[in-house]
Formats: C-alpha cells, structure tokens, sequence
C-alpha cells in the first residue's frame, strides 16, 4: 500500500518474517545490501556505523552500471521500534552532493528524512516507512515504486 501527500512517501508492508529479522535487513550492511534499491539494481557497497549520530553510505547500481550513492545521519534508534535518519544524495566518498548530480530537478531537496517504524504481529512485522521532504510530482511517484520494489527484494532476503 502506496500512500502520498504533498511532502511525505508513506509506505506500509506486513513481512512474513519475526521483527528482529526485518530490524536487522535495516541495521546490518551486509542485509542492506541483499535489498537495497529498485529491481534489477544491486547494492555493492554499504557503510553504516549503526548507532546515534553515526553515518551511513549507501550505493545502488543500475542494470547499466550507473552508480547512486546515499548517505546521511542516523538520528534516532529504538530497537525493533524506530529508525529515523537523514537522506542525501551523495559522491562516493560520502560527500552531500545536489539531486542534480544524478539528474533530479534543481527543486530537488538536499536532504530529505527517512522514519521507519516496526510494529510485531503474531509470525509477522508490520513495517512502515515514512520517506519526508519530497517535492510533490514524478520524483516521489518513481521513489515510492522504487521502494516498493525494493521491500520485495526485502522480502525474498528474509526468506534466506
């Protein structure tokens, strides 16, 4: 389920998985990199230094070879609750770069903020993503479908 507004991607799954598994696909880089980004794009590098205030560099690689690099702050950690932390596009070495960069509009914004909640069901983990700070349009309809396939890929890597 895709919902959006004027300024925030709010994305709900349910995963056939035990929370602590879903938890650590988003606080392991060697999980992160089994789902991260879109179908078809691979993840060959992921750093993350997992506590508050640590950063994160993230890369996804298109079927062409192009590479996007993310990074960011992690702002907020409750295990197996919460995760909250800053999204910028980024250069390889991890420095803040403009959306331009990869080809996003000059409206682009230089960092976005991304919650993530889990909620633990009998057998299952509830997960909602609330990506903030998107301009309205094109740009956050291909992020939410970029999303949505990533958390299938997610899923399959629970499964493992």
């Amino acid at each position: 389920m895709v919902t959006q507004n004027v300024s925030d991607l709010v994305i709900t799954r349910v995963f056939d998985a035990p929370i602590e598994q879903v938890w650590k696909a988003w606080s392991e880089p060697e999980r992160i990199m089994r789902w991260w980004g879109p179908q078809e794009f691979t993840s060959p590098s992921c750093t993350i230094d997992f506590r508050v205030g640590g950063k994160y560099l993230f890369c996804m690689r298109s079927p062409e070879g192009q590479d996007y690099w993310s990074t960011g702050v992690i702002q907020e950690i409750v295990p197996l609750e919460r995760l909250v932390y800053t999204d910028s596009f980024a250069d390889a070495a991890g420095n803040v770069v403009p959306g331009s960069h990869y080809g996003m509009g000059d409206d682009f914004p230089s960092e976005l903020v991304v919650t993530v909640l889990f909620e633990e069901l009998p057998g299952k983990t509830k997960m909602t993503l609330k990506h903030a700070g998107f301009p309205p349009g094109e740009m956050k309809e291909m992020a939410g479908q970029g999303w949505s396939t990533s958390f299938d890929k997610m899923a399959d890597s629970l499964l493992v």
